[in-house]
């Protein structure tokens, strides 16, 4: 059972991203959080495999949140979302922990397929 967790404060984009994913992996499981209170305590009962984090979340960004997740020792994949293609952005993203950085806008859902079921078929792997 693979198991997905969406940070994501905008419902709809969310509920979008599950339907996304849903459709195309049947099996996975999934929770959802607006905020990083909410991650944390989704983290703890859900354990995911994968989460997708906004940047841009009430209270602490999804930057901050990355990092807290990572040094709270956590191991799972973190894919970044954001609205915003900065260099300053990506850098970052990589310096919180994050294995991955997705464009909201600009990024088919065919690459976030793509990308999400490399992150299946690795974690199979295992």
């Amino acid at each position: 059972m693979f198991k997905t967790l969406l940070v994501e404060d905008n419902d709809t984009f969310r509920q979008t991203l599950r339907n996304l994913l849903g459709g195309r992996f049947p099996g996975m499981h999934f929770e959802e959080a607006r905020d990083g209170k909410e991650t944390f305590y989704k983290i703890k009962d859900f354990q995911p495999d994968l989460i997708f984090m906004d940047i841009e979340l009430p209270g602490e960004s999804g930057l901050e949140v990355t990092q807290q997740i990572r040094t709270s020792g956590y191991e799972v994949v973190i894919i970044i979302l954001t609205s915003h293609d900065m260099p300053v952005y990506r850098e970052a993203s990589k310096q919180c922990g994050a294995n991955h950085f997705v464009l909201k806008g600009s990024s088919s859902a065919e690459e976030i397929l793509s990308l999400v079921n490399a992150i299946v078929l690795d974690h199979s792997t295992i």
